[in-house]
């Protein structure tokens, strides 16, 4: 009965350490998410790096990469290494394009240069 006992212990322990490695391997985007989700899914990131990041973000803009996590204070490559298949690094919003003309209104044309004697 005892083999049957530590068997059935070691199954459940497997469950539930394949159950864990799962729900770690959710990724984070690191331009949208807030301090408590990137301390949550980034490995060796605390609160204070957490809170970095999403400083960093607000100063510089959107990230490019994963890669420029190594620019903020605190976050270096290895961080970034140990942390790549969990980041992902959503579209930066394009920056704003001023609109033409109002339609209808009139095109501005270009001007001939003029020659100076």
């Amino acid at each position: 009965m005892k083999p049957f006992s530590v068997l059935m212990k070691s199954l459940v322990l497997s469950v539930l350490l394949l159950a864990g490695t799962a729900f770690a391997a959710d990724k984070v985007d690191i331009n949208t998410a807030d301090a408590a989700q990137l301390e949550q899914v980034l490995v060796g990131v605390g609160p204070a790096k957490a809170e970095a990041i999403v400083e960093h973000r607000k100063a510089n803009g959107p990230f490019k990469s994963a890669d420029e996590l190594a620019l903020v204070k605190g976050i270096g490559l290895k961080t970034v290494e140990r942390n790549r298949d969990l980041i992902a690094v959503g579209n930066a919003p394009s920056p704003q394009v001023r609109p033409s003309a109002a339609p209808g209104a009139a095109q501005a044309k270009p001007v001939a240069p003029v020659a100076r004697r």
